[in-house]
């Protein structure tokens, strides 16, 4: 097993040479006096599998830093030393920085040592806990997604588009750690996957429902929800498809007070996202209107009470910026999991196989090379995402 990476912070010259005497066989050691420059060890991207910190040090003590450093690196495990028996300063460390272990001075070496191991062991099964989460997770939502995708294509073409534009805004409001959000543009149509393809298309295109669909559209975030909710750990994903129709000022499903800041900033988004691509299609498809996303957001713009201003605001600086993409005319054999379609694709039959909009990976490759049959020689309109995007999506698409 390979060493772990601990990082001891001391005003104490010489409590900095005792740890690295202690420690020096047992683990992979850096020290400082500075609580400054072991913040910038963890911003140039050290990940140190244990921090051992003193409570009093000049400029900045023990409970600021380590509650700095969870910020920065919430798995790296925090044990705090002091000298003085403050049940005080304990219940702050505890509390500000999560800390694991409160140490006294003078501390045997033992207690030490056996406080750094126990820390290391922790960090070794919350990162293992957290790779499983991803990879299970990760797993099970590729397996919805993909059978999504089989059963109807324009549910997955809706939550393919929204996915990227949810990511998007993410991205251009510096949201941290969007991962749940991402999940849950993912899968906010599964609720639509039993519905008839052109009661969905109809639906999508910001047309009236009649009957009973109307129904079971309107009830499709709460069938989604409850089948999210039955994934561990995924509880703050389902409230966010929950929530994907509330308006910010408590309208619209699900009933309830809930409005505004109550309702989940994931929900906010992904409701500014599923709105923009309704109306967006919608005035795309009546080939009326010249400027089908200038007379999306205009549309938006006057809903009063719809939308976060956030993000909405967001939303339009972000969409009148280019975002880097480029057009291209390819060949099946060159598509890329990470490309666009900037086409509407139909099978012989006229059928729709995969929508305008949909960012494609490896399954829906297949399914065109599957659907078009002889039409090996024919090209299709797609937007490249830049270089580093298209690696990335490769990777995460295998």
């Amino acid at each position: 097993m390979d060493k772990p990476l601990v990082l001891f912070v001391d005003d104490d010259p010489e409590m900095l040479a005792s740890y690295r005497r202690i420690f020096r066989k047992k683990c992979h050691i850096e020290t400082t006096s500075e609580p400054a420059e072991g913040l910038d060890m963890l911003n140039a991207g050290r990940q140190f599998a244990v921090i051992v910190s003193d409570l009093r040090m000049p400029g900045m003590d023990g409970v600021a830093f380590l509650e700095k450093a969870r910020e920065k690196c919430p798995e790296t495990v925090r044990i705090m030393l002091t000298g003085y028996a403050d049940v005080g300063a304990a219940v702050a460390a505890v509390n500000a920085g999560k800390v694991f272990s409160f140490l006294t001075k003078p501390c045997p070496e033992d207690a030490l040592e056996a406080a750094v191991v126990a820390g290391s062991r922790q960090h070794q099964l919350v990162v293992a806990e957290k790779e499983l989460l991803r990879g299970t997770v990760r797993g099970t939502i590729k397996l919805l997604t993909d059978l999504m995708a089989m059963i109807n294509a324009e549910a997955f073409g809706k939550s393919s588009r929204v996915k990227r534009l949810v990511m998007d805004l993410a991205d251009y409001m510096g949201l941290a750690d969007p991962w749940r959000l991402e999940l849950a543009a993912m899968l906010s149509q599964i609720g639509c996957a039993a519905l008839p393809r052109d009661v969905l298309r109809k639906a999508y295109l910001g047309q009236p429902l009649s009957g009973n669909y109307a129904y079971e559209f309107a009830m499709h975030p709460k069938i989604a929800a409850d089948l999210i909710a039955n994934i561990p750990r995924l509880r703050e994903v389902a409230e966010i498809v929950a929530y994907q129709e509330k308006r910010y000022d408590g309208g619209g499903l699900p009933p309830g007070e809930a409005k505004g800041e109550a309702i989940p900033k994931g929900a906010r988004i992904l409701k500014v996202a599923l709105d923009f691509d309704t109306l967006e299609r919608m005035f795309t498809a009546t080939g009326k209107v010249e400027e089908p996303v200038q007379k999306a957001l205009e549309r938006m713009r006057g809903r009063r009470g719809w939308y976060d201003p956030a993000v909405l605001d967001a939303l339009e600086s972000m969409i009148n910026f280019p975002d880097g993409f480029e057009r291209g005319l390819l060949a099946l054999a060159e598509l890329k999991p990470g490309m666009i379609l900037d086409q509407e694709v139909l099978c012989p039959r006229g059928e729709v196989v995969l929508s305008k909009g949909q960012e494609i990976g490896t399954v829906a490759i297949r399914r065109l090379r599957g659907a078009l049959g002889g039409k090996g020689d024919m090209r299709i309109r797609v937007l490249v995402p830049p270089r580093r995007n298209l690696e990335f999506a490769e990777l995460l698409d295998g």
